[in-house]
This record gives C-alpha cells, sequence and structure tokens, in this order.
C-alpha cells in the first residue's frame, strides 16, 4: 500500500483505546471505570432537549443550509459573550460556528499554512491537532514543558523558523489540565506578534476554569485579530457532543479563507446544533456555572485523594477542568501499563505515550484521568483501584 499522510498518522487513541475492551467483560460488584474520554455522557438538560425537538418540528430552516460561517444570530451572541468575559469588544465578523472546536483547528490550519510549514505543539499535545497537522502536511514542532507542564515562551522563540507559521496553546490543558497563567499567555501572545506568525488558543474547557474574571488579556489588546486566534466549543459546557458545534475568533480576513475550507467539507455548521447553542447561552448560564461547581468538586476530590497514591510512588502532574494527569510508578511502559489497566483492574485510561512525541521517553511514564464523568464515590472508587495495583 502506497505511504499516504493518512497511513503515516496514528489511529484515534480514544477509539484504540476502547479496541482494549473487547473480549473483556466486567461484573456488576466491579464495573469498568471508563476515564478515557473528556465528554460528558448524559444528555443535554431536558429544557433545552425540549427548546431543540421544538425547533425540529416547528422550523424548516431547521433541516436546511445555512451560512456557511454560521448563523448571523449565533455569531452576534457569542461575540458579545466573548465580549463579556474577557472584557473587550468583539465583532460578530470576528466570530465563526464550524462543526465541533476539532473543525475550527483543521480550518484555521488549512488557512495559514502550506505544505512543510510548521507549527509549535506544547507536550504533551491533544492528539487530534497533532494528527491533523499530520494529514495536512504541516510540521508538528514539540516543546516539552517538564514538570509543571506549563510551556516557556524563551523556548518556543529558539523553536520559530522562517517556516513557523503559528503556536498552538491549550488552556485549561487537554491532556493536561493545567491552567496557563495570564502572564504566561501574554507572553506568548507577544512572542507570535514580535515573529508575524499566529497564536492558537484552544479553550474548549474555560466554562469549567477555577479562576474567576477573564483567564488572558489577549482580547483586549489592541489590534488582537492579527494574532490571535481563539477556539471554542459548546460540548462541553450544555453537553452537545454529538451535535458538533464549535467556534472561532479572529480576523474577518481569516475567517474568510476559512470559508473556502468549511464550505467544502460539511458546507455549514448543524442548524439543530447552532440553535442549541444559542438557546444554552441565552438560557442555562445558572445552570453551567452548577456544573462548573460540580467539576471543581471532582477536581478537589483528586486533590484530596493524591496523598494515598503519593504514598504509592505516583505523582500529580495536573490537574484542572476534565483533567488529571499523573507519573505512574511502575517498570513498564505506560502504554502496557494502561492495557493491563482494563482486564486486571477495570480500568480505562489514556497512556502518555498517546500525548507524546516518539522520542520523548516522558509519556511513557504518564497517564491521564478524564475524571469529569465520575462523582466523588467513583473518584474512591478509581483511587482505590489505584492504590491497590502491585505491578
Amino acid at each position: 500500500m502506497t505511504q499516504t499522510r493518512t497511513s503515516a498518522t496514528f489511529a484515534p487513541p480514544v477509539m484504540e483505546a476502547r479496541r482494549w475492551l473487547e473480549g473483556i467483560s466486567f461484573s456488576a460488584d466491579r464495573p469498568l471505570i471508563n476515564v478515557s474520554q473528556a465528554a460528558p455522557v448524559d444528555p443535554p438538560p431536558l429544557a433545552l432537549r425540549q427548546a431543540m425537538a421544538d425547533f425540529a418540528v416547528q422550523e424548516d430552516s431547521a433541516h436546511l443550509y445555512g451560512p456557511v460561517l454560521g448563523n448571523s444570530d449565533l455569531r452576534e451572541e457569542l461575540a458579545k459573550q466573548i465580549g463579556f468575559h474577557y472584557a473587550s469588544d468583539v465583532a460578530a465578523d470576528q466570530v465563526a460556528i464550524t462543526s465541533g472546536c476539532n473543525q475550527a483547528f483543521s480550518a484555521v490550519v488549512s488557512a495559514i499554512t502550506d505544505q512543510g510549514d510548521e507549527i509549535i505543539l506544547p507536550t504533551p499535545w491533544y492528539f487530534n491537532h497533532k494528527m491533523w497537522l499530520d494529514m495536512a502536511g504541516v510540521t508538528s514542532v514539540d516543546l516539552p514543558t517538564g514538570d509543571d507542564l506549563l510551556p516557556d515562551p524563551d523556548a518556543a522563540r529558539a523553536l520559530i523558523t522562517d517556516r513557523t507559521r503559528a503556536i498552538s496553546l491549550v488552556t485549561p490543558n487537554n491532556p493536561g489540565g493545567v491552567e496557563y497563567p495570564s502572564d504566561l499567555v501574554r507572553a506568548f501572545f507577544e512572542l507570535a506578534r514580535e515573529f508575524g506568525i499566529r497564536l492558537l488558543v484552544d479553550e474548549t474547557y474555560r466554562d469549567f476554569d477555577s479562576r474567576s474574571g477573564p483567564p488572558h488579556d489577549l482580547f483586549q489588546q489592541p489590534g488582537w485579530e492579527d494574532t490571535l486566534v481563539h477556539l471554542y466549543s459548546f460540548s462541553k459546557a450544555y453537553r452537545l457532543t454529538g451535535h458538533r458545534v464549535g467556534a472561532v475568533a479572529s480576523s474577518a480576513t481569516l475567517l474568510a479563507e476559512m470559508e473556502k475550507f468549511l464550505d467544502t467539507v460539511a458546507i455549514c455548521p448543524s442548524q439543530i446544533g447552532q440553535f442549541a447553542a444559542l438557546w444554552g447561552m441565552q438560557n442555562l448560564s445558572q445552570w453551567v456555572a452548577g456544573e462548573r461547581d460540580e467539576i471543581l468538586d471532582r477536581r478537589a476530590a483528586i486533590a484530596e485523594g493524591m496523598p494515598q497514591l503519593e504514598a504509592k510512588g505516583w505523582r500529580l502532574l495536573g490537574l484542572g477542568a476534565y483533567f488529571a494527569y499523573l507519573e505512574h510508578p511502575f517498570v513498564q511502559s505506560s502504554d502496557e501499563l494502561a492495557r493491563r489497566l482494563v482486564p486486571e483492574a477495570g480500568i480505562l485510561l489514556l497512556p502518555g505515550t498517546m500525548f507524546m512525541p516518539d522520542h520523548d521517553m516522558a509519556g511513557k511514564r504518564q497517564v491521564r484521568i478524564a475524571f469529569a464523568n465520575l462523582d466523588r464515590a467513583g473518584i474512591a472508587q478509581l483511587f482505590d483501584r489505584l492504590q491497590a495495583l502491585s505491578f
């Protein structure tokens, strides 16, 4: 078979991990603890589902093509809410709606790169970003982060070449969970502006940031849209993962270039998904606040339970939003460990090797736990099983 960009790209990690479950059964008194995927398992709240059903039945537009860059009412509402969240002014024509945040990233990369160009990714990276760059013929330049999982702007500066087109950040981070300090994000913005490249900031998990107030001041910078590309997803806040609704905020000029890509892939975002996102923003602010409180409580439960794991040699490297990122104490590589955990401990998690380039050995000692779907009792059960391991 001829080598292609897709054949040279690794298999989707979550789908790969699911295959580890084949042929394995779990008893009622020891059910599988699945902490492999960072997605809500519950449907949207009933009021939103009812509104979506009414829209699907009563509005013909629910089933028709719409504007490639998204419906104007949703773009206007999101621009207003971005402005409120980041204490700035954002125009509707600086916002576009996409079929999920992964598509937003793909469209941006297609608009700003040519084959052989480079984008800097801090490691551990979000694997779908790495996968798309591979398939787009764009070189991923890894930026190691160390034990605090925070990227260093000076280290990034040393990696910039005449082929560099962007630096991509995720905050709160996937897979690490860490929330990037405002001054760190600003330093990367200044670095990108100095070199005339883009700064991609994926804030899919911003609704679960533990901090109050704007998490950074990039939208307050004059001409922000010429450097910043802000990515967002409605999937986590409103449980709309299956409806694929994401967003981009940047310059109208860049969005026009992205429109070419989007028109050839999905033509337009889902009408029902866009309606749901708009209805959610207009009606569910208190509900989302409650969801955030619950996630923050589960985050606290992880922190409270860590001493028992630390006594067994585990280390917590990052914690926040949906994720805990840990270093394990065992001899075997994390990819082997993750496979063994399924039949031997009833745990499905992702190994750090799925978030690291092959040459970086740190991934072999690391695992990601997506804890958002575990309550406190579930987290306690997870920690009991991890503490009992004796590989």
